[in-house]
């Protein structure tokens, strides 16, 4: 099989059995062969993205196999890991077992058959991993979509609630747009999806409270529309407003939070005066054209754009999907 990319990795300092095991297993799938733990961590790092099983002997020069599974296991989890030893190392082979280090474990002298019985079943086990890992994260995309979906949706209720247009929402997307959204994926091993709508809740609850706020506080000030520049440098994010009429962003670390940020994450006050900056300069009539350029993102007043349609926020969604 020479040329195949390794689907299994064997450690084992004897030259002899290094032979023995090539021999069995090669016509069953592609292995490769270290002959120390430093050697097998190398190899584990250059081909981890085609090893599906992890095969190492106990007792070798400069470490045991014990160590080599246990960093494995911590790199590597969707790797099916086996220990060979002697029944002489039981002791450390149960402490293997416990620690959650092997899926099992081959006993030496090994008898032919068994052996290759063996892989075979710990290949289709990280198939089966594999399928499962692949399985999840697709539900979990769907699940992160659905939740950048509701945001927007938050959004648009939020901007209608706030100031009775849903102008400002075009404005907001557009710069999240720029920023580039890069939504977090949520941790299903310790959230459900009853936890997850739970937390959006609070956070939304959250948000739109303080966006209320900012915003009754930036009405207060005699400002226009055309002063509302003099709002940016409250961002913290390091904005410089040119003589120009011009403001310039380095980056655009603040324009997607509440949309990228994960569920228990509060938003930061940046991005709560940033939504609520958005909407009061639309409730004057304005809004902001943006764009890349070498300097950063350039910001310029305009006239504020029109309402944004059903058909134009789902485009909005399915622009942010495909983009992930």
């Amino acid at each position: 099989m020479t040329g195949t990319a390794p689907l299994i990795l064997f450690v084992d300092d004897e030259a002899s059995a290094v032979k023995y095991f090539q021999r069995a297993i090669d016509s069953l799938a592609p292995v490769i062969a270290a002959g120390s733990v430093e050697e097998g961590k190398r190899m584990l790092d250059q081909h981890a993205d085609t090893l599906s099983v992890l095969v190492s002997d106990q007792r070798m020069p400069g470490g045991c196999g014990n160590e080599l599974l246990h960093y494995a296991r911590t790199q590597y989890p969707h790797m099916v890991r086996i220990l060979s030893t002697a029944y002489s190392e039981l002791e450390q082979t149960v402490e293997a077992v416990n620690q959650g280090q092997i899926h099992r474990y081959i006993q030496k002298p090994w008898e032919i058959s068994a052996l290759r019985m063996e892989l075979k079943q710990a290949l289709e086990m990280a198939a089966l991993r594999k399928e499962h890992a692949q399985l999840l994260r697709e539900k979990m995309m769907v699940r992160q979509m659905q939740t950048v979906s509701n945001r927007i949706g938050m959004l648009h209720t939020l901007c209608v609630s706030l100031a009775g247009t849903v102008s400002p929402l075009e404005n907001y997307l557009s710069a999240a747009a720029i920023a580039g959204i890069k939504p977090s994926e949520p941790d299903w091993l310790l959230m459900d999806y009853s936890d997850l709508v739970s937390a959006e809740a609070w956070r939304s609850g959250e948000f739109g409270y303080a966006v209320h706020g900012r915003l009754v506080e930036i009405r207060q000030r005699s400002l226009q529309g055309e002063d509302g520049f003099a709002l940016l440098p409250e961002l913290d994010c390091n904005v410089r407003v040119l003589g120009d009429g011009t403001a310039v962003f380095p980056g655009g670390e603040i324009f997607a939070e509440f949309l990228e940020a994960p569920s228990n994450v509060p938003v930061s006050p940046q991005h709560v005066t940033w939504l609520a900056f958005l909407i009061w300069l639309h409730e004057l009539g304005w809004s902001l054209q943006m764009k890349k350029s070498e300097i950063g993102i350039e910001c310029r007043l305009e006239a504020s754009v029109q309402p944004v349609s059903p058909a134009r926020m789902a485009a909005w969604i399915e622009q942010f999907y495909e983009g992930n």
